[in-house]
């Protein structure tokens, strides 16, 4: 009788997972679980993200109309500056590392958590820090310099450039670490028999992206400093008047925000390329190529900065130079849509919202990189400069290139990361509001720009009026897009059906362990036998154990 009761009393149990292990505030601000440490990092980025959402909605509606009806032209450089600060910095940057790469790689390695637990913890108190001031910099009067900085303006200003540079400065501490935690754990950590050529090109995209993060961000860490001694000390470092040299600013600024861009979107194309297996249920097409191409990103990366320097009185032949460096840095892109492509061609192909986000990523992607081919080139770039060509531009590639592939990867792992699956109907009309949105919004600025209205001007000639109001209206229909999956999120955390392990045809590690994963990741040890992308009939478990401490 008694053993009836007992047995009766384990099946009702319920499982412990990584999310039910510990109740309390104090559980989650302590932990060292990867996973908790993601979703402290969700929220957040969450918050900033809706944070520079507002004030690009302020933006649009100030450019409704051609004459300045709601805010001053101060008011306005500072709204287009925290958008760009909030957006850059403490959303598009961290956002795909920090959560997904946070709470996916050491399950895609076979590993129980990152290789220093605690450092990855403290990044998250850094980046909070750097939030800290970032947000007072704000609520003190806000930054009107643009978000790049540029001497000798920022030098002069008497906006809040001091709190708003070390808010940076700190948070790039934060990237930092997060990137030296990856690339000890990718060397170290991989489960017996997950060779480098095993390894999902997820991995391989952080690892690159790693890279960019240790060894670029410390300029811009440099670059700040000697930015604060100028303001500060009154040395001549980059203020003409005083002696400087304000293009130095720019080599320096540029040498790490350019490679920045790829921070932003080989993350993004790690996503894609899970997706576009998955979905389309076959290997890669050119697996070690695309795995290379991550990396050549990430060497180019650094040998095109001066292409943003066409018209900073640069030489013609260093002009040349890094024109040419940047028509190159378009292959390794090019390699990636093409492997995509090419394993779409005959896939069994499945119209979740995850795939979605996917061809919605390729297809903005490649306007995206398209046009940064005509900003490559010296004469055109000279007649589009600082226009709103340039604007829409870099939005395809980061909004409409990141955030797709951030939200793609939100649905393809929200039933590994909460146990529950979101409402796919409400799931894919976000997905094409926010397709539909995003072109109505962007598309008409690459007109504008080649037209010739400039970027950052509070108020422009009537004849452009027209494509501006589309912009607006996208730019609302894109607000709604964005707000949806946030709801239906929330939502599916409490009533959402429950998940199974795998309820995609995922083959990685990550879908051979329970949703939500316990504390430990895994039960046993995986032994991994099988190939990247390797898909069965089947979802059942497929790798062999070796028993803990054996």
């Amino acid at each position: 009788m008694i053993e009836a009761t007992e047995a009766k009393l384990k099946q009702v149990e319920p499982r412990t997972h990584y999310l039910n292990a510990n109740y309390g505030i104090k559980s989650w601000l302590l932990t060292i679980d990867h996973k908790r440490i993601a979703l402290l990092y969700l929220a957040s980025i969450t918050v900033f993200f809706f944070l520079g959402g507002a004030f690009a909605l302020m933006i649009r509606l100030e450019l409704l109309t051609p004459k300045g009806d709601i805010m001053t032209p101060d008011a306005y450089n500072k709204m287009f500056t925290m958008h760009g600060i909030v957006m850059i910095f403490f959303f598009l940057i961290p956002a795909i590392p920090a959560v997904l790469g946070n709470f996916l790689l050491p399950l895609m390695l076979g590993a129980k958590d990152l290789a220093f637990p605690k450092i990855n913890l403290l990044s998250w108190y850094v980046y909070n820090l750097g939030a800290i001031f970032t947000l007072y910099a704000i609520i003190a009067g806000g930054v009107d310099t643009g978000w790049t900085f540029y001497t000798p303006l920022s030098v002069n200003s008497t906006s809040q450039v001091t709190p708003m540079a070390v808010g940076i400065f700190i948070n790039g501490f934060s990237s930092i670490l997060t990137g030296l935690n990856f690339i000890v754990t990718i060397h170290t950590m991989r489960a017996p028999g997950l060779t480098w050529f095993r390894l999902p090109l997820f991995v391989w995209a952080h690892y690159a992206t790693s890279l960019i993060q240790i060894l670029g961000t410390p300029v811009l860490a440099v670059t700040i400093v000697l930015l604060g001694i100028e303001r500060i000390f009154g040395v001549g470092i980059f203020n003409a008047s005083l002696g400087g040299d304000p293009v130095l600013f720019q080599h320096l600024f540029w040498f790490y925000s350019h490679p920045a861009v790829y921070i932003m979107i080989l993350p993004a194309m790690g996503v894609i390329s899970e997706l576009i297996a998955a979905f389309s249920r076959k290997k890669i097409f050119g697996y070690s190529f695309v795995a290379f191409s991550s990396l050549a990103i990430a060497v180019y990366g650094f040998l095109v900065w001066g292409h943003h320097m066409f018209v900073s009185s640069q030489s013609v032949f260093a002009g040349m130079v890094f024109s040419f460096l940047s028509y190159f840095v378009a292959i390794p892109s090019a390699v990636k849509v093409f492997n995509w492509t090419a394993t779409l061609f005959k896939g069994s192909i499945s119209w979740d919202t995850p795939m979605l986000y996917a061809f919605g990523f390729i297809g903005l992607f490649i306007i995206g990189g398209m046009t940064g081919l005509y900003l490559a080139a010296l004469g055109l770039d000279v007649h589009v400069h600082d226009t709103y060509f340039v604007v829409a531009h870099f939005h395809y590639i980061m909004v409409g290139g990141a955030v797709m592939a951030y939200l793609g990867g939100m649905h393809y792992w929200w039933p590994k990361i909460t146990g529950r699956m979101y409402p796919e109907g409400w799931a894919k009309l976000s997905a094409l509001l926010v397709f539909i949105g995003f072109n109505l919004t962007f598309f008409p600025q690459f007109l504008l720009g080649y037209q010739g209205m400039p970027r950052r001007y509070h108020e422009y000639a009537d004849h452009f009026q027209v494509l501006n109001v589309m912009s607006t209206a996208g730019a609302s229909i894109l607000g709604v897009g964005y707000v949806l999956p946030m709801i239906y999120f929330i939502w599916s955390m409490r009533y959402g059906p429950i998940a199974k392990a795998n309820p995609w045809p995922g083959s990685g590690l990550e879908w051979q362990t329970s949703s939500p994963p316990p504390t430990e990741n895994f039960e046993e040890t995986p032994t991994v036998t099988w190939d990247a992308y390797e898909f069965t009939k089947d979802n059942s478990r497929r790798y062999d154990v070796v028993k803990q401490g054996s």
